[in-house]
This record gives C-alpha cells, sequence and structure tokens, in this order.
C-alpha cells in the first residue's frame, strides 16, 4: 500500500469513526439516564414508553395511536435543525458560532414586528416576514465576520456580547409596539402565521406548519453549498488552514465573513419560524429560548455535516417534546437534559477515539508493510 493510500484509507477510517461514535455516544447518554432514573427510585421503561410514543405516536397503555405526537416531534425539531446547521457552517470554515441565540432572537424580532406591521396579504405577508429574518440574523451574523476578518476579533467574544445585546433591544424594541404589555404583543394576523389546515389535519392538529419545508431546503441547501460548489470548497480551505487558503488565491476575509452571514441566516430563519409557527403573538422576551445554545450541541453530535445535524436535531427535539409524557410517567424531565449533556460530553472526548484510532490504524499499516516485505 502506497503512502498516499494508507493516507486515504486513515482518513476514510475517522470520517467513519466520527458516526459510529456519535451514534455510540447517544446511546451511552440514554444508558446513563436510564442508571440515573434507577436511582432515583423510578422506572425507566417510562422514559422509553414516552419516547416511543413521541417517536411513532403509540401509546402503549391505551393501545392506541395518537399521530399529534409526531407532528409536535417535528414542529420541536425544526429550530434545534436550524441552529445546529448556523453552528455547524461556521464550524466547517474554521469558526466558532455562538452567537447563534443572538441572531435566532434577532431574526424572530424582525419576524414579529413584520407580522404585526407588514402588509397583510395572504401568502406574502409571512414570506416576507421570513425573509426579513433570515436576512436580520443575516446581518447580525455577518458583523462578527467583519469584524473577525478585518480586525481579528475573536468571534466567540464577540458574538457573546452580541448575544446580550440582540436580547435587551429585542426587549426595549418589541415593548414599543402599540398594545404590548410585559408578556405580549397584540394577536398577529392570519395573514402572517405559518399555520397549514394540511398538516395540522395530518398530524392530529399539531403545531407542525410551514416551516418544516424551509428547514428541509436549508439542509439541502447546507449540503449543496459546502459539498458541491466552488464557494463551500473555499469556506471549508479557510477553515482548515487560512493561510494556506491565502496562499492558494482563496479571498479569506470575503470567505469569513459570507460564512458567519451564512450561518447568521440559517438562525435567524429559526427565529421566524418560531416566532410565526409556534405562537399567535409577540413576546416579549424575558430571557433566552436556548435554541442557539442548544444548537452548538446539536452540530457537534452531527459533526456539522448537513445530515447528521438534521439527526441530531431530531432527538433534541424528541427529547424536548417527550417532557411532559415523562411527567405522566413519573419520570422527572430534567432526565432529558442530563442526556443532553451527558451526549455533548461524551462527544467531547472524541478527539481522544480518534487518536486512539489513528494510532491503531498506522501500527496496522506498518504491520502491513512488514509482512509484505
Amino acid at each position: 500500500m502506497t503512502g498516499e493510500k494508507k493516507k486515504w484509507s486513515i482518513r476514510n477510517t475517522l470520517m467513519t469513526s466520527d458516526a459510529a461514535i456519535s451514534v455510540m455516544v447517544v446511546i451511552l447518554g440514554f444508558l446513563c439516564g436510564t442508571l440515573l432514573i434507577l436511582v432515583v427510585g423510578r422506572n425507566p421503561v417510562g422514559m422509553y414508553k414516552a419516547l416511543l410514543q413521541v417517536l411513532t405516536g403509540y401509546n402503549i397503555d391505551r393501545n392506541r395511536f395518537y399521530i399529534r405526537y409526531v407532528g409536535e416531534w417535528l414542529a420541536q425539531s425544526m429550530p434545534f435543525i436550524l441552529c445546529g446547521l448556523s453552528m455547524g457552517f461556521a464550524a466547517r470554515s474554521g469558526l466558532f458560532n455562538i452567537g447563534g441565540e443572538g441572531q435566532y432572537v434577532v431574526g424572530l424580532t424582525v419576524a414579529q414586528f413584520v407580522a404585526i406591521m407588514g402588509p397583510q396579504i395572504t401568502g406574502l405577508h409571512w414570506v416576507l416576514a421570513l425573509t426579513l429574518a433570515l436576512l436580520a440574523g443575516a446581518f447580525w451574523g455577518g458583523i462578527v465576520g467583519f469584524l473577525k476578518a478585518k480586525f481579528e476579533v475573536s468571534e466567540v467574544v464577540a458574538t457573546i456580547m452580541l448575544n446580550y445585546i440582540a436580547l435587551y433591544a429585542s426587549r426595549i424594541l418589541v415593548m414599543r409596539i402599540p398594545g404590548t404589555n410585559t408578556y405580549r404583543t397584540p394577536s398577529f394576523p392570519e395573514t402572517a402565521l405559518l399555520r397549514s389546515s394540511f398538516l395540522e389535519r395530518i398530524t392530529g392538529g399539531s403545531m407542525l406548519n410551514l416551516g418544516i419545508i424551509f428547514v428541509l431546503l436549508s439542509v439541502v441547501v447546507y449540503w449543496f453549498i459546502m459539498e458541491k460548489t466552488r464557494t463551500g470548497f473555499g469556506l471549508r480551505a479557510t477553515g482548515f488552514n487560512k493561510e494556506a487558503a491565502r496562499a492558494s488565491g482563496i479571498p479569506v476575509v470575503k470567505s469569513i465573513i459570507l460564512s458567519m452571514a451564512i450561518a447568521g441566516a440559517f438562525a435567524g430563519l429559526a427565529g421566524g419560524i418560531v416566532a410565526l409557527g409556534s405562537f399567535r403573538f409577540g413576546r416579549v422576551l424575558a430571557g433566552n429560548d436556548g435554541y442557539g445554545f442548544a444548537g452548538i450541541a446539536v452540530a457537534l453530535v452531527g459533526n456539522s455535516t448537513a445530515l447528521g445535524t438534521m439527526l441530531a436535531g431530531l432527538l433534541f427535539g424528541m427529547l424536548a417534546s417527550a417532557q411532559p409524557l415523562m411527567e405522566s410517567n413519573q419520570i422527572p424531565k430534567e432526565i432529558t437534559f442530563i442526556i443532553q449533556g451527558l451526549v455533548v460530553v461524551f462527544i467531547a472526548i472524541r478527539t481522544g477515539f480518534r487518536i486512539l484510532i489513528h494510532y491503531s490504524q498506522k501500527k496496522k499499516s506498518a504491520l502491513e508493510g512488514v509482512e509484505n516485505e
């Protein structure tokens, strides 16, 4: 085996191992959650009954299907997937977008303003709101990209600060909408809502809405840009080695700004979908919803790939949707947060697994070389 073939063999092994490790750590997370339930004196079967009902709609105790739970699971998963794509897109470009929460809040806030003040034209109203939410998120992310590219400002510090600015600016601005109290705005007109009578009908009246179409499109766009375009190659090259990319003629400054802008667009779209799909009124945010921060974990579990991030988002959405069902089975809902945390911790030690696999692969190749001699 030539040296080049050995490198490709090791690389393919590592890529396969990443997916395998992601599956393994999820299983470990559930096993630890099961043990914890036993420690607190509860029956873990209740947790798995709740998860089964979320995934399939089937209630074992009543021997009936409630398809609404499947719709609620998909609806809950949408912001997790989009915020995971936001983090993942930046990560593939060598950036750490901890500002998904701020970009989400900006998108949510803009969508609420357009919902209340935009043209009440069926079909146009919510499209305009989502478009502007997406652009607002892109602008908020682009600010960080510009500061990073032009002035070497740490994207971690910049995004953390912009998260606070987004949250408190949202509160100040939304409370200026006429008729708003400390909790909510006036109700949105029907033309601004993402409701779909068809989706509601086939999912038993769940909150599943037209946002699911944009989530699926986002996954495809993410995959296409990163894997099939020259722009995606430039972004990935910048992430691997910025100086080498610059020497190869790749516009590094443009790549960094573009990466953060696209990452922000995904999070901004998530905010717009939550604003118009999950609520009938605008909210005065008392605190962060947490989807942007959860997106970091989603991207880590999904290895920052399009398909992996979507599956990880569905996992986190499943855990969120199962909480009320778990409580009805006398299982503390906090178990789901513990499972999420454990999964992320186990993912964090993936580097150690990769080192071991890399070492074993090199040793195996060396032994093969000796035998061939």
